[in-house]
């Protein structure tokens, strides 16, 4: 067995000497000269010298010191010596210690007394404690509470040894009747703490006698009193209805900690409608009195947890959570918007949306660092709360549209989305909705949002007011055409000059590949406003120019598209909705002019970089259609765009309403489960509560929602052979992991004849892995078997390898036997878990994550969706690239899959891959993510594990 000890200290290797000089000086008359020797002699015997010659030397010279610090260094000299024989017999010297243990227990001095009485709590040999035990029983009487506080902890430690009950017989009486008496709250909760781990039944009936006063205990002895709940219950799980009361009794306990322990007591022991409100009304407390942030992170875990069981109660709460809105930490904000977007109903939806308006509004009031992405997460679950009860989007939709030329694009995009979805969804807010962006899609600064709203202008500007007022708005946002103006020569070299020094000095111009929504790559250019929009350089220019005639000027030619686009829908929407036929000519000759003006600046020399082909041959096509419409043109240009989006809105929502279906749990009752008859039993000394866990637990074995899936191939799985079958010892291991712990269950066997002495199993780890202790040495006779026990802990999720061997002797060969084990090897699987995250927010990350590994497509399976659902069960990732996309036999395949682990980290995944002629699949799949460890462990297990087969 391993030895306890209280001190570890590194120290180096003595010398006899050294002995020396530490026994001249302990046998001296200085005390610290005494106090300097013990505290050597300490550390020499911790890293393994035996110095047996200081013994009598101690008991002669320091035994009798009255110095406090001499007598602590003497009881911990005493504690680490060898007080046995290899056979396990007590030393005869030790009856010298006895006699100087039991004075101390009888000193004047309390502080000499508690010490001892604490060093007996150390101490296992029933020959040196039998002796001491009177000694130790008269110190129950004393005085001071000190003294009585350690005396109990001595005779709990006494009496849980082995031969504790012939050392200790009346025990738990002496203790029962101590606490009862007792006024210290310290040396009450000892006792308590005794009389429930030795003697249970005295501790229950104890705590019931006293149930109408436990609330006055003191929050010491009620953690005990909620411990010993716990086990009870647990084994006994009739006995809940009397202890619950008093586990209610607590919740009004002045303790945030007792309070805390109250509710999650509650919350495990009982499904009761009346105590799961009283656990979430505590958790609620908690949330609005607690300071610290990381009460309140766990707090809502609490929540969150009780929302998944309990959501009927917990809507009921939905304000009160809402409130923890008031901290300034965003983690907080998003846990409690998290929680509240699964809790909202037809009931409470008005409450909820109109306490989220008064915290955008807040956000516009107020100047804090972190108010924008506070104000994207608000429009998030607006947004949400509006997609599911459609009748609060009136009340928003105008509050948001004034965020659209927010400084944060994040915050202005989700608006515009918002918008853009409430339109499509909520034909009455249609007109309204056009009216007040037309109004406000002057201050919109950000390209993507831009883009965004010109669409909505083109799809849903339907009467001729709309139509018209839409035109007009973005020729002004544009100015006057065109865009630059060069008569003479000179004067285009002299513009183009001093633009070069402008952009010198102003422009930052970038390009970098992105990926797409679809999952494909394309080349994204970026470049900060120039002094192109300055109309010192450009006399054709605005005095003030709009926002779309700057991020023109700019470069940003993918908004030209937009543009381009927007006009062609409108003019011929003009063209229906407009009698007469000049006023529609002459908006599509503006079309036109803005159109090749654009053109004609793209092709200038006055950019950094000319308009790149894509955005040209949209241009084009918009001029080509302008000249030549048709019934096909028309039709797809004012019908088929909608109805594409109105076709992906729906996808979206039968995905979601997929995961939530999902995500519900599926419970069925064997066919020979009982069946109580809640009406039909007797209620005869039953309380309200008793009677409603009565309920719950009828409903919950009925649903079958008792019973556990236990997946056994799972299980067998995670067996794996250490050793060989023709080895002495033969040692399987079965795996645990759970979150940032693995737990090795080591099964040894002997499979020999002798005896295997002093058999250790000896493991190294290599990664982010730490082996937290190392298991101890163990005798093990012929033909049987030992488990054992080892624990690890996990930093990242970096692929980690265990390796290691067992050693042990025999009676017969003394030298040590080494069986190398085999290696054991982490996998990354148990560590992530599929997640989902917006399109946007991935494409983000994408580009921010640093850490990319390149797998190249190598693999048997010839179907695309065949491969793409290998890959995915093969690396527990979710799909974020929807159904309907990945539909068809065109010979391509692109999707993006997302997971997070436990450490937060997360891991992105595109998977672009092409069937050859030869019906092979050809491709790459791109791991990213933001540290080196998940991207490496993660393309090793899709290199293993794309092949896939029937294999």
């Amino acid at each position: 067995m391993e030895k306890s000890c209280s001190l570890l200290i590194h120290f180096d290797k003595s010398s006899q000497a050294m002995a020396n000089e530490i026994k001249e000086a302990l046998e001296g008359n200085d005390v610290e000269a005494k106090i300097d020797a013990l505290k050597k002699a300490i550390m020499l015997l911790l890293n393994g010298e035996s110095l047996p010659q200081l013994f009598i030397t101690i008991v002669r010279y320091v035994l009798p010191s009255e110095d406090h610090t001499v007598q602590k260094l003497l009881l911990l000299y005493l504690e680490i010596i060898d007080k046995t024989d290899a056979r396990g017999r007590v030393l005869p010297e030790m009856i010298l210690i006895c006699q100087n243990l039991r004075n101390n227990l009888q000193h004047p001095n309390e502080y000499i007394r508690g010490v001892t009485l604490r060093f007996l709590c150390r101490l296992t040999e029933p020959e040196i404690l039998e002796p001491l035990v009177p000694s130790v029983l008269t110190n129950l009487d004393h005085r001071h509470p000190f003294i009585r506080r350690h005396a109990l902890l001595a005779i709990a430690a006494i009496y849980r040894l082995p031969t504790g009950e012939q050392l200790l017989p009346d025990a738990p009486e002496l203790i029962e009747k101590a606490l009862s008496s007792e006024q210290d709250l310290s040396a009450r909760r000892n006792a308590f703490l005794m009389l429930a781990s030795c003697a249970q039944p005295r501790a229950v009936a104890y705590l019931l006698s006293q149930a109408d006063h436990v609330a006055n205990w003191g929050d010491l002895l009620h953690m005990a009193a909620l411990d010993l709940i716990r086990k009870v219950c647990r084994a006994n799980p009739g006995e809940k209805g009397k202890h619950i009361k008093i586990i209610i009794s607590l919740l009004s306990c002045p303790s945030e900690a007792v309070v805390y322990e109250c509710a999650s007591t509650l919350v495990s022991l009982s499904s009761a409608p009346t105590a799961i409100r009283a656990a979430a009304n505590t958790y609620c407390r908690l949330l609005q009195s607690q300071s610290d942030n990381n009460v309140k992170l766990i707090v809502l875990d609490r929540l969150n947890e009780l929302k998944t069981s309990h959501r009927e109660i917990m809507v009921e709460m939905i304000m009160d959570v809402l409130r923890a809105l008031s901290s300034p930490n965003l983690d907080i904000k998003r846990k409690t918007l998290d929680i509240t977007l699964e809790l909202i109903t037809s009931r409470n939806i008005d409450e909820v949306v109109l306490t989220l308006k008064k915290e955008v509004v807040k956000t516009q009031s107020t100047e804090l660092d972190k108010n924008g992405e506070y104000r994207q997460m608000l429009v998030q679950a607006i947004h949400s709360c509006a997609i599911k009860f459609p009748q609060v989007a009136s009340t928003v939709v105008h509050l948001l549209m004034d965020f659209l030329g927010d400084s944060n694009v994040a915050s202005a995009i989700d608006v515009v989305l918002f918008v853009r979805e409430i339109i499509e969804t909520n034909h009455k807010l249609r007109v309204s909705v056009i009216t007040r962006l037309l109004d406000t899609f002057y201050q919109i600064r950000a390209a993507r949002v831009c883009s965004c709203a010109l669409w909505i202008i083109g799809e849903y500007c339907l009467s001729l007011s709309e139509v018209e007022s839409g035109i007009a708005t973005i020729k002004q946002c544009l100015g006057d055409i065109p865009f630059y103006t060069a008569t003479e020569e000179g004067e285009t070299a002299d513009a183009s000059k001093k633009l070069q020094q402008v952009n010198s000095s102003v422009t930052v111009s970038s390009r970098r590949p992105v990926v797409l929504a679809d999952g494909t790559y394309a080349t994204q250019s970026a470049a900060l406003e120039t002094a192109l929009s300055a109309p010192t350089v450009l006399p054709g220019s605005l005095a003030s120019p709009g926002n779309l005639r700057a991020l023109i000027l700019s470069g940003d030619f993918f908004v030209g598209a937009v543009i381009a686009c927007t006009f062609t829908k409108l003019v011929l929407r003009l063209e229906e909705v407009q009698p007469s036929k000049a006023e529609a000519n002459k908006a599509c000759t503006d079309a036109l002019l803005i159109m090749t003006s654009m053109l004609q600046l793209g092709q200038s020399s006055f950019l950094p970089h000319p308009i790149d082909n894509d955005s040209y041959d949209r241009i084009v096509l918009c001029i080509r259609l302008l000249c030549n419409t048709g019934d096909d043109v028309r039709k797809i240009c004012l019908q088929s765009c909608r109805q594409s989006f109105a076709a992906m809105l729906a996808e979206k929502q039968f995905q979601e309403n997929e995961a939530i279906k999902a995500k519900a749990q599926i419970s069925y009752a064997q066919p020979d489960d009982l069946i109580d008859f809640y009406h039909l039993k007797s209620r005869k000394g039953m309380s309200q509560l008793e009677l409603e866990d009565e309920v719950q637990d009828d409903l919950k074995r009925a649903t079958g929602e008792f019973m556990k899936d236990g997946d056994d191939a799972n299980k067998l799985n995670r067996i794996l052979q250490l050793t060989g079958f023709s080895d002495p010892v033969y040692a399987e291991s079965f795996v645990t992991v759970h979150h940032y712990d693995i737990v090795l269950d080591v099964t040894v066997i002997n499979r020999t004849k002798e005896t295997l002495q002093n058999l250790c199993l000896e493991l190294a780890t290599m990664g982010d892995l730490k082996l937290v202790d190392r298991p101890q040495n163990y005798t093990l006779a012929p033909e049987s078997s030992k488990q054992i026990r080892a624990n690890i802990k996990v930093s990242s999720t970096e692929t980690g390898v265990i390796f290691g061997n067992i050693v042990y002797e025999t009676s017969n060969v003394h030298e040590r036997t080494v069986v190398v084990l085999n290696d054991i090897h982490i996998d990354i699987m148990d560590y992530i878990s599929p997640a989902t995250c917006s399109d946007v927010t991935f494409r983000n990350m994408w580009a921010e994550f640093e850490w990319e590994n390149k797998v190249a497509v190598n693999t048997i399976i010839q179907d695309e969706r065949e491969f793409l659902n290998h890959i995915i069960k093969s690396t527990n990732m979710k799909c974020l690239t929807p159904i309907s996309s990945l539909d068809g036999n065109c010979g391509f395949l692109a999707a993006n899959l997302y997971a997070k682990s436990v450490f937060g980290e997360d891991a992105l995944v595109n998977i672009s891959v092409e069937k050859q002629a030869d019906r092979k699949l050809n491709g790459y799949i791109r791991i990213r993510s933001k540290t080196q460890g998940i991207a490496l462990s993660l393309g090793d297990k899709i290199t293993l594990k794309q092949k896939g087969g029937s294999n």
